[in-house]
This record gives structure tokens, sequence and C-alpha cells, in this order.
């Protein structure tokens, strides 16, 4: 497809290098000479300079050619301009970014106004992330599918786990009552891995397992993983995260204590949220941290906008034995570094928006395929879980799993058939309908068909 990206920043680049390593023909707008050269420089994209807000700029950029114009500037306005001119001059999808909270309350009528196919906001999408953390605090990370009909949690091995040390084929056996789940896929030692029978699950590997959601409740249940019941919450930082995922969880009767280093921010805060108990004070230091009772919190987020500020105060909460820690952090390289210190739950906007934004653009392509419904960027961007639903026409309905070839390096982790959710085995086999979850090591996976073949 050829897809439009106006403004090359850090989201900008990011989708422009994914869409061009899945074989898309991407043309990237912005105003800087130095951002497009960068981008020429380490990209296969094609790059104009100028006004994405600019008709005669989105005309030299073939906005009238686009199948999709992704706005990702750093103005709501623009965004939505850029949007707006693209859609009257041709083309045919228009997403834009929007973060101003004060968009947020007629975002629907601005994009049926505006003529735009997707609007997304980042902060809020990433409060959403956290909110379902805080919900379910035993897990590193909640994917779900199917109209969340199934849930996939990543969780960190510990010594004690029951399911720790024996192949995954025996646990069954061996534990009575363990409920049935599937392991999707493990992460060791920085390593991808789709575990089969013979697999035995280490301390410290990170598991991700699925399920519906009465099952992954039950299973966790059975591990001892789901004691822990968040009830207060300290939030660093009073930026737009904070501020939406206060709004999210103080309705559920969680207790919000917000630090603000900004007098006239916390002030602002405390008057918009008046369940939350704001605090104006630097929320890096220590000393407050502790006398404001770090200790006593269930959870702690670092919302910060440097993620060295976020890291450290992290590791200190985790020191102090907070049970639940989520940091904030747009630097993907060092994810790896960052768990091995102890942090499981990070956070990065950046990578939660291009999810949502790459998810959208293939779910347009392939249109004659069996096309991507969803899908979620697992284990920092090593692996994939991608749902599709499954034709009438494709050759491998009806057919047992066992009789099929499936493409090395990928598993059909969940089919689920009339809202009843079933965890796969070699008899089973897939009905026109069916929504089928498939976990994959390799990214730009567009078709069912390319999985899953007689």
């Amino acid at each position: 497809m050829r897809i439009l990206v106006v403004g090359d920043g850090k989201l900008g680049h990011t989708l422009a290098e994914h869409l061009a390593k899945e074989g898309h023909d991407v043309v990237i707008v912005d105003r800087s000479d130095e951002v497009l050269q960068r981008s020429e420089d380490t990209l296969d994209v094609m790059c104009v300079k100028g006004n994405g807000a600019n008709a005669t700029t989105l005309m030299d950029a073939g906005a009238d050619k686009a199948d999709i114009i992704i706005a990702a500037t750093a103005g709501d306005e623009t965004n939505m301009l850029c949007c707006l001119i693209a859609k009257r001059l041709g083309a045919k999808y228009a997403i834009a970014r929007i973060r101003d909270p004060d968009f947020n309350e007629s975002l629907n009528i601005l994009q049926r106004e505006l003529d735009i196919d997707m609007a997304i906001n980042p902060e809020r999408a990433t409060a959403q992330e956290i909110s379902r953390l805080i919900r379910f605090p035993f897990a590193n990370n909640i994917e779900s599918f199917a109209k969340g009909r199934v849930e996939m949690v990543e969780f960190r091995a510990q010594e004690r786990d029951v399911v720790v040390g024996y192949p995954l084929k025996v646990l069954a056996r061996k534990l009575q009552g363990l409920p049935q789940v599937l392991y999707a896929a493990v992460e060791r030692e920085g390593r991808v891995l789709i575990p089969n029978g013979d697999f035995v699950i280490h301390a410290g590997d990170r598991v991700h397992v699925a399920a519906d959601m009465v099952t992954i409740t039950a299973y966790f249940r059975f591990l001892g993983k789901n004691s822990l019941r968040v009830k207060n919450v300290m939030l660093l930082g009073g930026g737009r995260i904070s501020y939406y995922l206060a709004r999210m969880i103080a309705p559920m009767g969680v207790h919000v204590h917000m630090i603000e280093i900004n007098g006239q921010k916390a002030n602002m805060l405390s008057e918009s949220l008046p369940d939350v108990n704001v605090i104006h004070g630097d929320g890096t230091d220590q000393e407050l941290l502790e006398q404001e009772g770090l200790k006593q919190m269930d959870a702690f987020v670092a919302l910060c906008d440097r993620d060295e500020e976020n890291l450290m105060a992290g590791l200190f909460a985790v020191a102090q034995g907070v049970p639940k820690v989520i940091v904030k952090n747009n630097r993907v390289a060092y994810a790896d570094i960052i768990n091995a210190m102890g942090l499981d739950s990070i956070i990065s906007p950046k990578s939660i928006t291009c999810a949502n934004i790459l998810r959208y653009v293939r779910a347009r392509a392939n249109g004659m395929g069996t096309k991507v419904e969803k899908l979620y960027r697992l284990m920092d961007g090593k692996a994939e879980a991608l749902e599709f639903i499954a034709r009438a026409s494709d050759p491998y309905i009806g057919i047992p799993l066992r009789d099929l070839s499936v493409r090395p390096g990928t598993l059909v982790a969940v089919i689920v058939r009339h809202g009843k959710v079933i965890v796969p085995f070699g008899n089973d086999h897939i009905e026109s309908g069916d929504s089928v979850v498939i976990i994959a090591c390799q990214s730009g996976i567009g078709d069912l068909n390319e999985v899953i073949k007689r």
C-alpha cells in the first residue's frame, strides 16, 4: 500500500520504519531538513519537505494516490487539518494523533465531521494499558483478543512456582486441578521460544499464557499469584497519562496519590481531580516518597517526562518493597537491561501507539486474504500475536491441525467459536467464522494462509 506519514518525530519515524520493512510504499513529510535526512539515510522511504497541512505539499507527496495518511505531527489541529485535506484530495483512509484532553470529549464528532477514520491518543491508550496492569497486578503485560473473550497474560516465572521444572506435557498429570491454558511463548535470556510439550519452564523466564478470562484467573489463583489487590497507588508525574489514569482508576475505589513538581500544574490537577490526593513536590526525592507513604502503596507508577528519572524512581520503589511497579520508558532498546534490574512492567507510549496504528493498517492490507483483525507486539517487539477471522473459502477449514502444515516459528494459540474459547490440540480444527489467534516470532504476516497450509 502507498502510505503517507506526516511528521518525522519519534512516532512517525518508528511507524515509517515498520511499514517500510513490511513492504509498503512509504512517503514522509516534515518541515525539518535534519530529520528528513536521517530518515533518508536509514530508511527505505521517500521524503518530502513541507507543511503537512498544506495542500500543495500533500499533492507533492502523492496524497491523491495514498491508501492511508497518518498525521503524527506535534500539533493536534495540524493533524486534523492534514487528514481533512488529504481525504479531500483522494486519500482512502486517514489516521490522526490527537492528544489534548480537551478534544477527548468531542472526539467522535471531530472524527465524523473531519472525515478521520482513526484517532489515536497515545497518553489515553497508555493509561488504559496501565489500568489493566493495576487491575491484574500479578501480570507484567495483558492483551485481549476476540472481543475480550481471550486474555494473553505475561508473567515472570519464579523458583517457587509449581509449573517450573516440569515438561509442559506432564503438568496436567503432576498438578491435579491445574487449569488448562496455552503456553504461547517464552522469553529466556533475550530469545523468544515457542514451547512444545517437552519444553521446561525455568525460573526467570517471561512466560505468556492464553485462555479465556475465567480460566486465566483460576490458573493464577492456582499459582498463588492473584492474592494482591491494588487499593493504594502512587503516580509520579502529573502529565496527561497520569491525568487519564487517575480518572480511570479512582472510580474503581483505588486511592490515588499523585506527585507533581510544578506548583501551578499541581493546583490545576487538584481542582480537576477532586478524588485524587495531588502532592506538590519533587517525586524523585526519596525522602518525599517515604514521607508520602511509598512503603504502604500497593502500586507505584513512574510517569515523568524523562525515562532516567522513571527508572531510578522505579528501582527505589522496588527496593522499598512496593508489590507492583510500572515504569514508562520509550527506549525499547534498553528493555532487556531494565527487566534484568527487576522492573518487569515497562510501558512505552510510542510502542503502544505504533502497535495500534499498525494493527489498523494491516487490517486494511491484503484485502484478498484472511486479513489481520488485531495485532499486538509481545516481548518488546520480538514476537507478535495476531488475530484473524477464518473464511469458508480457506483451504484448511475442517481439517485437523495435526494434518496441516504450520509455518515454522508460529503457533496456533487460540480458536474462538460462537463465543467459546478453544485451546487447540492436534484433533481440533478451524471452521468458517472462527477467530484464530496466532503467535509468531517474525513480523510481516498479513494473511492466515501464510501461516497454515494443507
